[in-house]
């Protein structure tokens, strides 16, 4: 790319910003997803702290031009600690009428609209269910911000004329002129999405020619533009020293668990159905057949589920990935796996339900399905994920409580995670947790005998691998006798029985840390209690608040069953308890039957994260009634 010594002299100097909201906004055609993540990736190259928020219709070709086709892309961008994508928008750009409409509430006043204005003609106006005769861009509406109207599409097929794309190349290829327009504006390089783009069309290289050269001819546009005069530099954040990449919550998952197979010297195996939004960790896994990973496309969720179960029982890390609906179809083979006492980790990626539901959009609601969601009494282990990149962390807890004590596992993660992305710090293998796994190779009695359900101090059962010489037992759904596994139909063989692996998951307690302050002061006159990803718009309000003087503390939860020791004693000290969280109120229910303390509910049921304005005026209002 060449500057002209004359667009040297009129680049404006970048304004110093400590953090700043993008808002990339268009029909699901338009690219906005891509876009949105290679400005993220570039972003969280240049040292930017971030957080992301990918909000994009369930259909996979929504109604062109209408409001309910609108695909959105958010990016938070930082020099400082960045917990959550943004309350509201300091850029939008807007390739229709239709993107600015479902926006534009959310603009800061003084912001900076980007706006395609072919995406403005009367039809796009009228899909988007503009009065007759209505143009946001032309009747004064638009007075409180900076607009800037430029013809994306005419600009991109104008620099593509003399290139041999057709007419749908080059329409697909005017993502990456705004692309370029941006980096401009944000003062980013142009060499990731160049090497990005060379990778992705290696094979096609007119294609990948085509998108560089719209990706700087976006940018030379902005540079030699008058009316593009606003620019932003976000300095590098101030983050831990290390070696750190942008990730997903669905891609650290599959590496969480990649790890944790490593680190128990076990083949991984992953049995899954493809379902949004959890099919990302099916595909990624896919991709490590090297690692010794071992992946199957099943017909079904149940079929999926019982192909993990298989893998778990010939000795396998075993895993099954799904989100609301699979969960239902998986409950009855789970209560199987409970029976067997396999170690088998199922994650669920929840979003809005019941039933289909809001397929693309993020929810909290399977919390009491993963607690109680199996007939008769099938106690299991649940974990739940915080953050895109503690997605990690939390499923490599989640394989090491189900390799070392000898159970299906439920982990927790939603679409608001899943999708969304952060810088994560790479672990060294020192720093992982070692996971204990002992094969029985003998038998376990003194006289010789095996005794398939002989439990350690744990109730713990050994793992045994079929077809190990001389420890040959049974195996199957029917009630079994203590320590032999023989079926057994006796009344105070399954009371016993029931106790026994109800006792093994309340075990795990002694193993798990104990619960504490993440933010704030114990004792603090109110605790924000809370799980999985309320955690970065919690943390993010209750800092503000305890900066400005509030007595408030934030209490956040991985382990919710069983829960930490402490924790009972640790809410008692407190004067008032606030649960925000994506449902009805379902932890609510939890805490308030174990510890019975008079916990607050704070309920949001929009598909949509807490946004940190809510939060903060949620625990002022709280905290004074």
């Amino acid at each position: 790319m060449e500057i002209t010594d004359k667009s040297k002299e009129r680049i404006a100097k970048p304004n110093d910003v400590d953090k700043i909201v993008v808002r990339f906004s268009g029909d699901s055609g338009d690219g906005m997803q891509l876009t949105g993540m290679q400005f993220t990736d570039t972003a969280a190259l240049f040292g930017n702290d971030l957080s992301t928020f990918p909000d994009y219709p369930s259909e996979i070709r929504a109604p062109i031009g209408t409001i309910a086709g609108v695909s959105g892309f958010q990016v938070h961008i930082g020099s400082t600690e960045i917990y959550t994508p943004g309350d509201s928008y300091d850029v939008i750009l807007a390739m229709n009428a239709a993107a600015l409409k479902v926006d534009l509430p959310r603009l800061k006043r003084g912001g900076v609209i980007i706006a395609n204005t072919q995406g403005f003609d009367n039809k796009n106006l009228t899909l988007a269910k503009y009065p007759a005769g209505v143009n946001p861009l032309e009747d004064g509406t638009l007075a409180n911000y900076i607009v800037h109207h430029v013809d994306v599409t005419k600009h991109t097929k104008e620099c593509l004329i003399n290139t041999d794309l057709g007419t749908k190349e080059i329409e697909r290829s005017k993502n990456m002129f705004v692309l370029g327009l941006l980096y401009w504006m944000f003062d980013k390089p142009l060499d990731n999405t160049i090497n990005f783009i060379n990778e992705k069309f290696g094979r096609k290289p007119n294609i990948a020619a085509g998108n560089i050269k719209a990706l700087k001819a976006g940018w030379n546009y902005a540079d030699h533009t008058e009316i593009f005069n606003t620019r932003f530099h976000v300095a590098p954040a101030k983050l831990p020293p290390g070696v750190y990449r942008n990730i997903t919550g669905n891609h650290a998952t599959a590496i969480g668990l990649i790890a944790a197979a490593e680190k128990a010297n076990l083949p991984l195996f992953l049995g899954s159905y493809p379902i949004t939004p959890a099919t990302d960790i099916l595909h990624e896994l896919s991709k490590y057949k090297a690692n010794n990973v071992k992946t199957l496309q099943a017909e079904d969720e149940i079929a999926a589920i019982c192909s993990a179960i298989g893998a778990a029982y010939t000795g396998n890390l075993a895993i099954t990935t799904t989100s609301g609906p699979g969960l239902s179809l998986k409950t009855e083979a789970l209560g199987l796996a409970t029976m067997l006492e396999l170690p088998l980790v199922v994650v669920n990626v929840q979003r809005g339900g019941p039933s289909t539901g809001l397929p693309t959009k993020t929810e909290q609601s399977d919390l009491l399905m993963a607690m109680y969601g199996r007939h008769g009494e099938a106690p299991l282990p649940v974990i739940a994920a915080s953050s895109p990149s503690d997605c990690f962390d939390a499923v490599f807890d989640a394989c090491k409580i189900a390799v070392e004590h000898m159970t299906p596992v439920i982990f927790l993660s939603d679409g608001y995670i899943a999708n969304g992305s952060e810088p994560w710090r790479f672990p060294t293998e020192d720093d992982l947790k070692n996971i204990t796994v002992n094969f029985l190779d003998k038998p376990n009695t003194e006289d010789g005998l095996l005794l398939p359900y002989k439990r350690n101090e744990f109730f713990v059962r050994p793992w045994i691998k079929p077809g190990t010489k001389g420890l040959e037992h049974r195996i199957g759904g029917l009630e079994k006798q203590d320590e032999t596994g023989n079926v057994c139909y006796e009344a105070i063989n399954h009371e016993k029985m029931t106790t026994l692996r109800a006792n093994k998951i309340k075990k795990i307690e002694d193993c798990i840390p104990l619960a504490e302050v993440a933010t704030g002061s114990e004792n603090a006159s109110i605790c924000v209690l809370g799980w999985g990803s309320t955690f970065g718009s919690t943390k993010a309000a209750v800092k503000t608040l305890v900066e400005d003087g509030y007595d408030v503390a934030q209490v956040h939860l991985r382990y919710i069953n069983p829960f930490p020791k402490n924790l009972g004693e640790l809410l008692h000290g407190f004067d008032k308890i606030l649960i925000p969280e994506m449902n009805s109120g379902q932890l609510l229910q939890l805490i308030r039957a174990k510890y019975l303390v008079p916990a607050i509910g704070y309920s949001k049921v929009q598909g949509l994260p807490f946004t940190v304005e809510e939060m903060k005026t949620k625990i002022i209002e709280t905290l004074n009634a």
